[in-house]
């Protein structure tokens, strides 16, 4: 494999936590209106310390705002990354289940391959979905 691939790899493994966790806060909050540190602790079944150290990160790089003891919001840039992330997993989850892979299957395995699916790959699944398969 070029190098060129695996440093887009190394790219997609950087930001795959950030978009888990903008995806997650933005479904946290439409669920129930709010986000705290606790539900993320319960979504991803990791402890506090990992939660708190990754929304620290995640303040950093302009994604969100939170102050101790406060809910976590996303700013606008965590906004449109939640809503990028969420659309494009459910493509990849779409795709899935039309090549006949398994609903259950289908939702785990979107779980990975939508942070390292290309521009490119996303785009046919997309056609695939709306036309069906190209012909030979």
């Amino acid at each position: 494999m070029p190098l060129k691939s695996y440093q887009r790899i190394r790219s997609d493994h950087a930001s795959e936590v950030a978009e888990d966790y903008v995806e997650a806060i933005a479904d946290a909050i439409d669920a129930r209106g709010v986000c705290r540190a606790t539900d993320l602790v319960k979504h991803f079944a990791v402890t506090h310390a990992t939660v708190n150290n990754t929304i620290g990160r995640l303040q950093r790089d302009g994604l969100v705002t939170t102050q101790p003891y406060q809910p976590i919001e996303l700013t606008a840039a965590g906004k449109r990354l939640a809503t990028t992330s969420r659309k494009r997993h459910e493509v990849v989850e779409s795709f899935l289940i039309r090549m006949g892979v398994s609903a259950t299957t289908a939702a785990t395995d979107s779980e990975g391959i939508e942070h390292h699916v290309s521009r490119e790959t996303l785009d046919a699944m997309k056609r695939v979905l709306r036309d069906g398969w190209p012909s030979e």
